[in-house]
């Protein structure tokens, strides 16, 4: 079949046309229209006739045009992402990663825009740019207040889902997110478990939404156990900053021993941070975890290979992803028709985080 295809179109062309619709109906010997209805899911298909369709579009490598599905279906089938400060910050870059894999999973293609800067005019802009491709709902994973905040004030007439670390909406937008106070509690939990009373944070910057419900809960969490805890140092989330950040501590102890530290135990709200704290207090002579022990917040890929290994908290940004589309699509089909879904199905519970326990924490 492919070789008629390529003769038709000329001996002397090196690259076979794309086969068509109609080359895959007389393969499968069928008409058209079942080949479009079998695209579009049509319930009225026996599965017999699907399956000799889809053999025919396997054996011609056949791709539906995009362009054509959405003139015949009058829908995009594309949802945008609007993705802010996701650079080298490995949560933000993994839900974004993850909408996308759920996007297609789910058969939508997501188109990204990326926020140059948290100005008003650059957050209209990427708005302007996903809503002028016809995407059908906006997933936003910008973990920023600012964002999520000028975002609840812009007029759009598509559904919204947000994907962030607090399991709050802004301005309604509805919430996909990881239980942030968990994790906070699996770690401090455990350190407290090890024996430690005096748990120092190193937190995120202010304006993040994980920062702030990861300090929320540090705080809760050291009260509800009748530990006071002391004053956060914050970082940018780098690990640059979590060396500078523990360079300091050691400064201000006066000397290199675990006696002169008035804390026996750090929890930095990321991996990164945590890295860098490592460094600095083996580079001061310390031991990691003999003379403090290190937790972390995110399980990166590379966590495994600190020195020592990391403990920290894993969150499930597959799951989170999937979410994020699962509750867009819902506002979709609701929006098409409402009585499709009842409202409080929109509403998704936290993902559930799990501590990764490894070698940066040893018993005081």
């Amino acid at each position: 079949m492919q070789e008629a295809i390529e003769s038709r179109e000329g001996r002397g062309r090196s690259r076979p046309r794309p086969a068509s619709i109609r080359d895959v109906a007389r393969l499968a010997g069928v008409s058209h229209q079942t080949v479009s209805r079998v695209l579009n899911g049509h319930p009225s298909i026996r599965d017999v006739t699907k399956a000799r369709v889809l053999a025919a579009m396997d054996e011609l490598q056949f791709r539906p045009s995009r362009a054509a599905r959405m003139l015949s279906m009058r829908r995009s089938e594309t949802i945008g992402v609007l993705a802010a400060a996701v650079g080298s910050h490995y949560g933000p870059a993994s839900s974004v990663s993850a909408v996308e894999d759920a996007a297609r999973e789910r058969g939508y293609y997501a188109t990204v825009a990326h926020l140059a800067s948290v100005a008003p005019g650059a957050i209209s802009a990427a708005i302007e740019d996903l809503l002028s491709q016809d995407v059908e709902g906006i997933v936003i994973v910008a973990p920023r207040t600012t964002v999520l905040s000028r975002l609840a004030a812009l007029p759009m007439n598509v559904p919204i889902v947000a994907a962030q670390g607090e399991h709050r909406g802004t301005g309604g937008i509805p919430v996909a997110s990881v239980n942030q106070e968990a994790g906070v509690r699996l770690l401090l939990g455990y350190l407290i478990g090890q024996g430690h009373k005096r748990i120092l944070h190193v937190a995120g910057p202010p304006d993040w939404n994980d920062a702030q419900s990861r300090l929320r809960a540090y705080k809760a969490e050291l009260s509800a156990a009748g530990l006071s805890w002391s004053p956060p140092l914050f970082g940018d989330w780098t690990a640059d900053s979590g060396f500078e950040i523990g360079r300091a501590l050691v400064q201000q102890a006066g000397r290199s021993s675990r006696a002169d530290l008035p804390f026996t135990a750090v929890f930095s709200s990321n991996d990164q941070m945590a890295l860098g704290l490592i460094h600095a207090f083996r580079a001061a002579g310390l031991d990691v975890p003999r003379d403090v022990s290190i937790v972390g917040f995110d399980d990166i890929p590379e966590s495994a290979h600190f020195w020592p290994p990391l403990t920290t908290v894993r969150q499930d940004f597959s799951q989170l992803g999937a979410r994020c589309v699962t509750m867009l699509i819902d506002a979709i089909r609701r929006l098409e028709d409402p009585d499709a879904l009842p409202a409080e199905a929109l509403a998704a519970a936290p993902v559930e985080p799990q501590l990764v326990i490894r070698d940066s924490v040893a018993p005081v």
